[in-house]
């Protein structure tokens, strides 16, 4: 029996140019908000009903946050927009020539296509062996490496086997990017401030952390001062990080690494890399290096009133010849300036190229650790941790998930402790299970 059979998108039919927005993320969310009472139809579609602020995902891995405080809710962020209509689906695939697309409760014809479905993890060619691994893109990915990890050390006080307790207890985070780094970090003060007063009966000298990545620097998007600085406060939580290194083979209980060290570990977290979340229909022409190819307009190449935004888009400039950052900064100003232009549009102005301001960039590795890129200079420590949480703050959607989250750093800061250390629903893992990807 189909599922889908009596489930139909109902939008209505519109006199209004109608702009089918895939992706809820941040660039999705700031062209529709944009587009707010300027004479557009707005229909946004998305497989989850929230807004993930995929910065944070990492402290909702460990333990740091609950999910409802860094999610917020699409229907809530766009109360009383007439002529808005959200959709919770999955599309499927894409018919350019007909501007239409599939998905599983229907088709919808559009005057101009969206695609901002962001990103999925990058395996490079070893899908089946990684799947063995946590990556960090959605809430269920975090919450299952929230409760691996806590099941990891619950077993490990009802076991006496050295090999177990050290397969258990290993923790391997691939890749030097923020959040790889991050996420080693947390790991980090898990490790010196909070664990030990919940497993008394465990030695936390087995618990060894280590950082993989197959570049010559960490944070290899940032300078090499932030580089130097995020290393000198890993050491400082233990973390063992290797460089110019790469995981050659995980089976779930073993990781087999490049330069033949062998590391005993049932819980390995992968933050090597992303790639472009492509939907099927979009010609290979239009594609480039796994995202599609747009212009300095945010448009498709070779396709009419389709456009793409933040990590799905390969905008090729100059400055920056292998494409814009996959950040959160770029979708969203993408997605303000694809709004303005398609105004211009309407009203046949002529429309503005994106040209991206870097405000700068960061990372943090732990409580007064951090690493802040600014376009002229680069500082650490606890200033930067300051700018670090501010920013952050400012970012999340919504009054109250900032209150929540503030109020979660102000109590971890004073007392070291993480409120959320619970598992919820307990997580098993086998070869064939498949980590969920993004939209």
């Amino acid at each position: 029996m189909d599922p889908f059979k009596n489930l139909h998108l109902d939008i209505p039919q519109t006199q209004k140019k109608r702009v089918v927005i895939i992706g809820g993320g941040f660039a999705g969310i700031q062209i529709a908000k944009g587009l707010k009472g300027h004479g557009f139809q707005v229909v946004l579609l998305d497989r989850n009903n929230y807004h993930t602020f995929q910065p944070l995902l990492y402290q909702v891995a460990t333990a740091g946050l609950e999910p409802d405080s860094i999610a917020g809710a699409l229907r809530q962020l766009f109360n009383n927009y007439p002529d808005f209509y959200f959709r919770m689906a999955k599309v499927t695939q894409i018919q350019p020539e007909e501007q239409k697309i599939h998905t599983l409760i229907g088709d919808l014809y559009y005057d101009y296509l969206v695609i901002a479905n962001g990103s999925k993890t990058n395996y490079f060619g070893n899908q089946e062996m990684f799947n063995l691994t946590f990556p960090l893109k959605q809430i269920p990915q975090a919450l299952n490496l929230r409760s691996q990890m806590l099941q990891n050390f619950e077993q490990t006080v009802l076991t006496r086997d050295p090999l177990e307790k050290d397969k258990l207890t290993n923790f391997v985070v691939v890749g030097g990017g923020p959040t790889g780094v991050e996420v080693s970090g947390a790991l980090g003060e898990l490790k010196k401030h909070v664990l030990p007063k919940d497993y008394p009966d465990i030695d936390f000298n087995i618990m060894n952390l280590h950082l993989v990545d197959a570049g010559p620097r960490l944070l290899a998007g940032m300078s090499e001062k932030a580089s130097e600085k995020a290393l000198k406060y890993l050491d400082a939580f233990d973390v063992k990080v290797k460089l110019n290194t790469f995981v050659k083979n995980y089976d779930g209980e073993e990781v087999t690494l490049s330069d033949g060290t062998v590391i005993p570990a049932k819980t390995v977290v992968w933050a090597a890399g992303v790639k472009g979340n492509i939907i099927d229909g979009i010609p290979e022409s239009s594609l480039e290096r796994g995202r599609i190819l747009v212009d300095d307009f945010s448009a498709v190449k070779g396709i009419k009133n389709m456009f793409a935004l933040g990590d799905i888009a390969f905008m090729k400039t100059d400055r920056y010849p292998n494409g814009q950052p996959m950040l959160a900064p770029v979708a969203i100003q993408q997605g303000k300036l694809l709004a303005r232009n398609l105004i211009r549009q309407s009203k046949n102005e002529a429309m503005k190229p994106f040209d991206y301001v870097d405000k700068g960039s960061m990372a943090t590795v732990g409580r007064n650790k951090a690493v802040v890129d600014m376009p002229k200079f680069t500082f650490g420590g606890f200033p930067a941790w300051l700018v670090w949480m501010f920013v952050h703050l400012l970012s999340i959607i919504g009054f109250r998930n900032r209150l929540v989250v503030f109020s979660n750093w102000v109590w971890n800061y004073f007392t070291y402790d993480r409120g959320t250390r619970l598992i919820i629903r307990t997580f098993v893992r086998n070869k064939n299970y498949k980590q969920g990807e993004s939209l």
